[in-house]
């Protein structure tokens, strides 16, 4: 199984393919992204000013991980649908963490 994050120096690079002013808030699985990779599809109800949608995109994976939200920090995409996260810490724990938590959901 593909999954949307990859390692760095100090911690994890998560792909993200977020949708604001949705009806609900949640993680939606993974989409296909064109290069080949995979992005986990968020979806928020915040609306993409000022932002809003970021901030909820952060808060609400960092509620689902159990992760202090000061640990995910946006790296790429503030403006676009297609983002690029930051998650601070052990690479291996995290990366650990979320293969289990991806595993637990596919199930």
């Amino acid at each position: 199984m593909m999954l949307p994050f990859s390692p760095a120096p100090d911690g994890l690079r998560l792909r993200v393919r977020l949708t604001p002013k949705a009806r609900r808030a949640g993680i939606d699985g993974l989409a296909p992204e064109a290069d080949g990779s995979v992005a986990l599809k968020v979806a928020v109800a915040a609306v993409p000013e000022k932002g809003r949608a970021n901030e909820a995109l952060i808060r609400l994976l960092a509620e689902e991980w159990h992760l202090p939200r000061s640990s995910i920090t946006l790296a790429a995409g503030a403006a676009d649908r297609r983002k690029l996260l930051h998650l601070a810490g052990d690479p291996a724990a995290l990366a650990a963490a979320l293969s289990e938590w991806f595993a637990r959901r596919r199930s």
